[in-house]
C-alpha cells in the first residue's frame, strides 16, 4: 500500500466523499470533487486497489436490531508475550459477540466493545464468551449510557 503522501487533493476529496456516502454514483463523486467521470472512476479503482478503500458496507440501526446496549470491557491478561497475544486475538476474532477489540498501552491490555440486547444478554456474553478467552486475568466493565458521537452510525 502506498503511504498517505502519495495522495493528492483530488484523492483526499474522493475519500472524504466516499466516507460520507459509499453508494454515491461516480458522476456525483466527480461533480463534488471537480473532475470528470473517467478520471474519478480511475482514481476510485486505484484507491481500492492500493488499499486506501477497504470496502463498502451498510450502517445498521442498533435500536431496530435490538442491540442498543453497549459495554466497554477492560481486559487484563496473565501473559502478554506474543504467543498469548496471538491466541487472545484469534479467540476474539472468532467471537461475533465482540464488536471491537483494541490492544491498549496503559493500565490494562485490551479494550473490548460489546453490543447486545440488554444487561442480561451482556451478563451471558461475559460469562460464556469473555470469561473463556485465553490468558484472561481480569475484566472491568463500563456501560455506555448514551452514544454522543459514533462515527460508525
Amino acid at each position: 500500500m502506498s503511504d498517505g503522501a502519495a495522495l493528492d487533493l483530488f484523492d483526499r476529496k474522493i475519500l472524504a466523499v466516499l466516507s460520507r456516502d459509499g453508494r454515491l454514483p461516480i458522476t456525483e463523486i466527480a461533480r463534488e470533487v471537480g473532475l470528470s467521470k473517467s478520471p474519478t472512476q480511475a482514481r476510485v479503482r486505484r484507491l481500492e486497489r492500493e488499499g486506501y478503500i477497504l470496502g463498502y458496507r451498510a450502517l445498521l440501526d442498533p435500536a431496530k436490531l435490538d442491540r442498543e446496549h453497549v459495554a466497554f470491557v477492560e481486559v487484563r491478561l496473565t501473559d502478554t508475550r506474543e504467543a498469548a497475544l496471538s491466541a487472545f486475538n484469534a479467540a476474539v476474532r472468532a467471537a461475533p459477540e465482540i464488536e471491537q477489540c483494541h490492544l491498549i498501552a496503559g493500565q490494562f491490555d485490551y479494550l473490548l466493545k460489546i453490543r447486545c440486547r440488554d444487561m442480561r444478554a451482556y451478563r451471558d456474553i461475559l460469562a460464556e464468551v469473555v470469561s473463556n478467552l485465553p490468558y484472561l486475568s481480569s475484566t472491568s466493565t463500563h456501560v455506555s449510557m448514551q452514544a454522543v458521537k459514533d462515527a460508525a452510525l
